[in-house]
């Protein structure tokens, strides 16, 4: 594992991208399971992101998905699997946060929170964000979202997909994140792992009865062996939360106390 970094720094030389569905991921089809916790999001300028529910009317998402400047709803899904649709009323981004080419190249926190105009309701199940740990390298986690399956077949999004990866640990390059890939091909071949629209989605570690909030997907990169260029298949990166909840907190209550009116904070 020690040459792991190495690779990692030529990978980010290879095309990436705000990592938007998971690649090689299977449907979330348990009524009980993620699709609770995990929505989609979407602006009028048809931009697709995931995010994971931390209150009844909150959503924490990936900064660079909120920079448009554009109308924003989100999607949820309910027992039966159909959508609820809900608009944004508001939404704070990282003080951190600069705009940038790519996530990648972003300096700050890829960080924000949402607040939808109603609560979801009682049959959705928000991940407590304080309860989240650190993830240490070889670690096994779960990431989820509502991207492509493939990263030429846009018409495979918004349907919710999970995979299991592996933690390589954290690098720094703009901003620090944490890397995750698939176990088996250590991003030396394409395998599982974000892409086209699961940016923003979260990063979990399944406990016997739920799953803990760790962090969300920022960016992903094409594997090291690829003929082709790719944004899918190799890295994913994470913003780990842990690091980051003294703002989770405070945004939290600052929207709580928004007024509805939309704000942008």
């Amino acid at each position: 594992m020690r040459a792991l970094p190495f690779f990692i720094l030529v990978a980010l030389t290879i095309m990436t991208s705000s990592a938007q569905a998971v690649l090689l991921g299977a449907p979330s089809r348990d009524p009980n399971g993620l699709r609770r916790s995990v929505v989609s999001i979407e602006n009028s300028l048809g931009e697709l992101c995931s995010g994971a529910l931390i209150g009844a009317d909150l959503v924490l998402t990936a900064a660079h998905c909120v920079t448009d400047p554009a109308a924003y709803r989100v999607t949820a899904v309910n027992r039966a699997f159909k959508p609820q649709r809900v608009r944004v009323v508001a939404l704070a981004t990282h003080p951190s946060f600069v705009t940038g080419t790519t996530p990648r190249t972003q300096p700050g926190v890829d960080l924000a929170i949402l607040r939808l105009e109603r609560p979801l309701g009682s049959e959705f199940l928000p991940l407590d964000p304080t309860l989240s740990g650190r993830i240490g390298v070889g670690d096994e986690v779960t990431i989820a979202g509502f991207g492509v399956s493939a990263e030429s077949r846009r018409g495979t999004a918004r349907v919710l997909r999970q995979a299991n990866l592996v933690s390589l640990g954290p690098i720094e390059v703009a901003n620090r994140v944490l890397i995750v890939v698939d176990r088996d091909r250590l991003a030396e071949t394409s395998g599982a792992g974000a892409c086209r629209g699961d940016s923003g989605g979260p990063i979990l570690a399944e406990t016997p009865n739920s799953y803990l909030l760790y962090g969300i997907i920022s960016w992903s990169s094409g594997a090291f062996r690829t003929r082709s260029p790719s944004a899918c298949g190799g890295l994913t990166a994470v913003t780990p939360i842990v690091e980051h909840l003294g703002w989770i907190r405070q945004a939290m209550r600052n929207l709580q106390a928004a007024d509805g009116a939309w704000a942008r904070r």
